[in-house]
């Protein structure tokens, strides 16, 4: 691992040690600016497109490169690489969404830059076609280039994912 490589996956490290702890310091935060500096415009790209997610007028997914690789870890029904946008829109955002009655709005809890990567931690709830909630928490690391998402990582809490995804059917006519 070259110097670069390492200063980054460090910063990624103590981004992603604070999002699950809770313990966002003034010295993390102090060195967090510190890598945000070059990297503020893609961090306001993020925030705008989270923002209109929650307005319901756009979102993040039309960030995406046409060749962005999505990675959903874990074992949930929809873990996975997707190798590019459409394969992941097709087998996992539009069915999602299919199984929506009011679509999922994000809350931003914290919003990290290392580099060219964009890490946000946030809220999403919304009601499913059978009229009970889904509230899940997220944590998504965005790799931009040129203000489009090329590579993505998502965590979040599976068994409530799982449990959503197998008793709400997707509506046939929006699920493809």
């Amino acid at each position: 691992m070259n110097i670069g490589s390492a200063s980054r996956f460090r910063g990624l490290l103590l981004a992603a040690l604070s999002l699950v702890a809770g313990l966002a310091t003034p010295a993390f935060a102090q060195e967090a600016s510190m890598h945000t500096q070059a990297t503020r415009p893609d961090a306001q790209i993020v925030r705008d497109a989270f923002d209109a997610w929650a307005a319901g007028t756009g979102g993040p997914y039309q960030l995406l490169d046409e060749h962005a690789r999505w990675t959903i870890v874990g074992r949930s029904a929809a873990a996975g690489t997707y190798p590019d946008r459409e394969s992941f829109l097709r087998e996992v955002i539009r069915p999602f969404n299919a199984r929506m009655r009011e679509p999922l709005k994000p809350t931003i809890r914290h919003l990290y830059t290392s580099d060219n990567t964009v890490i946000v931690l946030f809220d999403a709830k919304g009601i499913a076609r059978d009229g009970l909630p889904y509230e899940n928490t997220y944590t998504w690391y965005l790799t931009l280039r040129d203000g489009r998402i090329v590579d993505a990582i998502a965590f979040f809490d599976s068994i409530a994912f799982d449990e959503f995804w197998r008793r709400v059917a997707p509506a046939p006519e929006t699920a493809r």
